[in-house]
């Protein structure tokens, strides 16, 4: 499948374990690059067009000159939003507390936004997902927090690990997106470069 993508030199930008796995697991050959940048935006910004812009903001921070011959660039955020606050990565474990707690009992959204860029082409999508969390007691946030160290997580929370196990009453939309990727629309995309 995706045979069209072997003219490419395929770079998924992104040091996330969890998308690496979702886009190998896609049947995707690629190689890693990284580069730091600043994730800003203005906080006028409608909070689910954040993810979006963030995912393009990363892949225009690579220059042509800095990418392969033929590459196809793959760039992506995750933001978890409640109410109108959008919930990234736990500064400490006293923020990732915080953002559990936010979420406990409630419905909130995942949204992911993917910039695909070739030195022809480039398209640019978010895809959201909600998540419902049923409520968590003190010692449950206590122990996710202590065994699975979410710091590196949207939200303070991996669907795929012990909390999504015991604490995620319902989902609508795309597990895989809540995890980091929108594999499905993703596809779709890689399908028609």
């Amino acid at each position: 499948m995706l045979g069209n993508l072997k003219r490419y030199n395929v770079i998924l930008a992104s040091k996330s374990p969890r998308r690496q796995e979702l886009l190998r697991g896609m049947g995707v050959d690629f190689n890693v690059l990284t580069k730091e940048t600043p994730e800003t935006y203005d906080s006028t910004m409608p909070a689910d067009e954040v993810p979006e812009f963030l995912s393009l903001q990363k892949s225009m921070a690579f220059s042509v000159d800095e990418l392969p011959a033929d590459f196809l660039l793959i760039t992506s955020d995750t933001v978890v939003i409640v109410g109108d606050e959008i919930l990234g990565k736990p500064k400490d474990r006293n923020d990732a507390f915080r953002m559990l707690e936010l979420l406990s009992g409630k419905t909130h959204q995942v949204v992911t936004g993917v910039t695909v860029r070739s030195a022809q082409r480039e398209v640019s999508f978010a895809v959201k997902s909600e998540v419902t969390f049923a409520s968590l007691d003190e010692d449950e946030k206590t122990y996710y927090i202590d065994h699975c160290k979410p710091f590196d997580k949207a939200g303070a929370y991996g669907i795929q690990e012990w909390i999504g196990y015991v604490g995620i009453s319902g989902l609508q939309g795309s597990f895989y997106n809540v995890m980091g990727l929108p594999t499905h629309r993703l596809y779709q995309v890689l399908k028609a470069f």
